[in-house]
């Protein structure tokens, strides 16, 4: 199948979402939904098929929610997001909703085995040291240091050990908002993407590293 080519992202998948959360409802979906694989699920197919040379194949997540388990019985998610594997739950990440334009990486969800080896990696002082250096780069950058986390120690550890604040995550992303519309909705966008996406790759290989498990395997 021939690959379209990146042109932007329009300023109507930002206003698609923008109805949505007004009317999130199998009916406008049904009425909508050409435009939601024009506006939103087909520019960002391109993007991520022109970065996979670099990054990796990645995967556009369902547009509908789980609800079994929720209160909000509302079918749909009021963004779409795309996401490049490289291990367990640790990848780089983009986001189309009603705010923009949303990039980031990291690892989302650590399992006890995983995270055991994430904060020996962490106590460890020349891979501690490494993230630590890793993090305040991505931070003076303008990137946001996100992730779940425990209030104070986690079980066993020193609440004065000099790496405590990371050792406290249970997951670890960054994610920035990118800020410039102009950028967003022309084929410029695709350099922007793999720059950001190429500052946020240290953290990335870092994580990949303390995964355990299988690898998923792409990128450079």
């Amino acid at each position: 199948m021939t690959m379209s080519p990146f042109t932007g992202i329009p300023h109507a998948a930002t206003d698609f979402y923008e109805r949505l959360e007004q009317d999130n409802t199998k009916e406008f979906w049904a009425a909508h939904k050409e435009e939601h694989e024009r506006d939103v699920a087909g520019p960002l197919r391109a993007l991520t098929d022109e970065l996979a040379d670099d990054f990796g194949e990645a995967k556009l997540f369902r547009p509908h929610r789980d609800v079994r388990f929720s209160k909000d019985k509302s079918p749909y998610k009021t963004h779409q997001g795309a996401y490049v594997s490289v291990a367990e739950a640790t990848g780089w990440y983009v986001q189309v909703s009603a705010d923009g334009l949303l990039l980031g990486g990291g690892c989302y969800h650590m399992d006890p085995a995983r995270l055991r080896a994430y904060r020996a990696a962490v106590d460890s002082p020349g891979t501690g040291q490494q993230l630590e250096s890793l993090v305040a780069t991505l931070r003076e950058g303008g990137w946001e240091i996100g992730g779940d986390r425990v209030k104070t120690a986690p079980r066993g550890w020193d609440r004065e050990h000099e790496r405590i604040e990371l050792l406290r995550h249970k997951t670890l992303t960054c994610m920035r908002w990118e800020q410039d519309g102009d950028v967003v909705t022309t084929p410029r966008l695709l350099a922007e993407v793999r720059d950001r996406w190429e500052q946020v790759r240290p953290l990335v290989e870092w994580l990949a590293a303390t995964d355990t498990g299988p690898r998923a395997g792409a990128g450079r």
